[in-house]
C-alpha cells in the first residue's frame, strides 16, 4: 500500500510537470501556424464544420469537408484560446486501414438509410459527428447527445462479444490479448475522445487482470486509467470531454445500485435506464449548468426512454455495416432490422425538443 501511495504522487508529479511543460501558451493577436492531424472528428453543421486542434477551438466553412483522420494546416489568428478568422492552407486525406474502414463504413451509412437515421447508426456505432443541424441541436437539447457517440457502453459491448466469441474457439488466454487488440482498433475506429479512450484503458486494465488471475478494484481501475491518459495528454484536465466522463463513471459507480434499488417498483426494462441516466446526471448536470448555462430537467427521463434501444442499433448496425462492405444489398437489409428503434429514437426528440 505505501509503494502504490508513492508511485500516485510520483505519477501527479510528472503529469504536473509535463502539464506545465507542454501545455501551448498563447497570446491575443498571436498569428499561428497549426500542422495537426485530425484525432476527433468535427461537428459538421449546415454551413461550417467544428474543431479542436492543439487546444484551439475554430469554425472552418462546410467545404472542403474535413475528417477524422485527415492531415491538415491551419492559419489564425489567437483571441482568449480562441482561433479566429481560420483559414484552412492545406488537407491531406491519405485514409489508411482502419481509417478507410471508418470512412467506408459511414459512407455506406448514409448511402443506404435516410437522415436522421443515417446519422444515428453511425454516430452509434462509430462515434461519427457528421449530422444533419437540427438533429444535433436536438441532441444537445434533450441532454441525449452523449448517446449518438460512441461511448464507453460501445468499449464494453465490443469487448464483451469479442471475448465471448473468441473462448468457444480459443484458450482464454489468448482470447484476451485479442480482445484488448480489438478494443484498441475500435479506440482508432471511434475517434480518440477521452470517453472512448478511458473505456479503453478500463477494459484493457481488467483484462489484464483476469489474465493474471487477479481481481481488480473497480475504482483503482479508474484511478489509474485517468492517470495514464493524463500521463499521456496532460492537457486533457481542462478537457470537458474528459471532465464529463470520469464524473459520469464516479456517479455511476457510487449511486447507480441504491438508486435502481429504490425504483422496484418501476418495469426493469425502463428503470435501468433511467436509474444510469439519474446516477450520471448527478455528477454531470451542475458542470453542464455552469458550462453552457442551460440543463433539461427532464433530460433522465428522455435518456431512459431511449437508452434501451441503443444496444440494438448498435448491434444491427455494425453487422449490416461489416456485411454491407462484402454484399451491399444484404447489408441493407440487416440494416432496415434496426429501423422500429430509428424510429422511435428520433420521435422521443422530437417530442421532447420543443
Amino acid at each position: 500500500m505505501r509503494y502504490q501511495s508513492i508511485s500516485f504522487l510520483v505519477l501527479i508529479f510528472i503529469i504536473f510537470l509535463r502539464f506545465n511543460l507542454t501545455k501551448p501558451i498563447y497570446k491575443n493577436g498571436d498569428f499561428v501556424k497549426i500542422t495537426s492531424k485530425v484525432y476527433n472528428e468535427p461537428i459538421v453543421y449546415d454551413r461550417q464544420q467544428y474543431l479542436k486542434l492543439q487546444g484551439l477551438n475554430f469554425y472552418l466553412p462546410k467545404y472542403p469537408s474535413v475528417t477524422y483522420g485527415d492531415n491538415v494546416v491551419v492559419t489564425g489568428q489567437i483571441n482568449n484560446n480562441k482561433l479566429v478568422s481560420p483559414k484552412l492552407v492545406e488537407i491531406k486525406s491519405d485514409k489508411k486501414g482502419l481509417y478507410s474502414f471508418r470512412q467506408k463504413l459511414i459512407n455506406f451509412y448514409k448511402s443506404s438509410l435516410p437522415e436522421p437515421y443515417a446519422s444515428l447508426v453511425a454516430g452509434t456505432v462509430i462515434g461519427s459527428k457528421n449530422m444533419p443541424e437540427d438533429f444535433w441541436n436536438k441532441l444537445k437539447a434533450t441532454g441525449t447527445a452523449h448517446i449518438v457517440v460512441a461511448s464507453g457502453t460501445n468499449v464494453t459491448m465490443t469487448a464483451a462479444f469479442l471475448i465471448g466469441l473468441l473462448t468457444v474457439f480459443l484458450k482464454r488466454r489468448v482470447a484476451i490479448w485479442i480482445t484488448m487488440a480489438g478494443i484498441f482498433a475500435y479506440v482508432v475506429i471511434s475517434g480518440f475522445d477521452a470517453p472512448i479512450i478511458r473505456a479503453g484503458i478500463m477494459g484493457s486494465i481488467l483484462l489484464i487482470g483476469q489474465e493474471k488471475g487477479r481481481l481488480v478494484n473497480s475504482w483503482r481501475i479508474l484511478i489509474y486509467s485517468g492517470l495514464i491518459m493524463l500521463l499521456i495528454k496532460p492537457t486533457w484536465i481542462t478537457d470537458l470531454g474528459f471532465i464529463l466522463s470520469f464524473t459520469a463513471t464516479i456517479s455511476l459507480m457510487l449511486l447507480q445500485k441504491k438508486i435502481d434499488n429504490r425504483l422496484k417498483i418501476i418495469p426493469a426494462f425502463f428503470r435501468e435506464g433511467l436509474s444510469t441516466s439519474l446516477a450520471a446526471q448527478v455528477g454531470v448536470a451542475p458542470i453542464i449548468f455552469v458550462t453552457f448555462g442551460q440543463f433539461n430537467i427532464l433530460s433522465p427521463i428522455i435518456n431512459a426512454l431511449v437508452l434501451w434501444t441503443i444496444p440494438y442499433i448498435m448491434v444491427v448496425g455494425a453487422l449490416g455495416g461489416i456485411v454491407g462492405l462484402i454484399v451491399p444489398v444484404l447489408g441493407r437489409l440487416i440494416l432496415y432490422v434496426a429501423f422500429p428503434f430509428l424510429l422511435w429514437f428520433t420521435k422521443i426528440l422530437e417530442i421532447f425538443s420543443y
